[in-house]
Formats: structure tokens, sequence, C-alpha cells
């Protein structure tokens, strides 16, 4: 079982888009195994972002990121990274195809509803950034 963090950003909570995706996530089969709101800080986004602090656009997604709390959840499933990727589309909206959640939802490049874990190595980082072990919840016994 392979396991995705993913984030509805700023731009989800606020236009009150997160049961839809939620919903689009579930009906594809994963499993939430853990979900909080968190406010994400500065550190966080430095650390998360590493990859285009260098970039000059860097202060403004750390600006739109925690300009709100964020709904942080960890989906579990079958190939559900790449599974995940496909379902919310590129990462720029206007090059979505309508049925893919960022095609459907997102209005630009920075507000484009979700971020999605992109490899099983960025997902086990991602995930111990964002939750603490005791956080995640073993739900593979379908009797509780």
């Amino acid at each position: 079982m392979e396991r995705s963090l993913i984030l509805l950003k700023p731009d989800c909570m606020r236009e009150g888009k997160a049961g839809e995706v939620i919903s689009r996530f579930e009906q594809a089969g994963f499993q939430i195994i853990a979900c909080k709101m968190i406010p994400l800080e500065d550190a966080v986004l430095k650390d998360h972002y590493a990859h285009i602090t260098h970039l000059p656009f860097f202060g403004d997604i750390v600006d739109f990121m925690s300009s709100r709390p964020v709904l942080a959840m960890i989906l579990e499933g079958e190939g559900v990274i790449q599974s995940v990727r496909d379902l919310i589309g590129p990462t720029d909206p206007a090059n979505a195809e309508k049925g893919t959640i960022r095609g459907d939802l997102g209005s630009s490049s920075m507000q484009n509803v979700v971020h999605a874990s992109d490899s099983q190595d960025s997902a086990a980082i991602e995930i111990g950034r964002f939750f603490e072990p005791e956080e995640l919840f073993d739900l593979s016994d379908s009797s509780s």
C-alpha cells in the first residue's frame, strides 16, 4: 500500500471546495488514514518548498500558503501516488483536462486547489513533515 500527502490549499478552503475534493478521492477508492487542519508556518513552508526558494515567486507562494489554514491528509491505497496525480491534473489548471480536480476547480498555477506527493520518496518526507506517527490510523480492518 502506498501513501500520499495531500494538502487542500488556501483557495480550496476559502472557496468551500474541500468536500468535493475529498469526495473525489474517496470515490477513487482511497482511504484517508490521517487528517487535520493546520496553519503553515514560514519554517515549514521553507522546508516544503526548499527546491524553489531561489525562484522569484517563492515569496508569493509563502504568502499564499500561509494566508489561511490548510487541510492536511494522508491517503492510502494501491498506486495512490500516480492515481492521485492523474486525478488532480497538471499544476497549471489551464493545462488540466476537465474532469480533473485542477481542471474543474483550479484558477492558476499557484491557486490550484491541492498539493499531492509526486513520488514514494517525497511522500515519506512530506508525511513526516506534517504528521507524527501517532496521528496515522490503520483502517485496514473493515470491522472497525
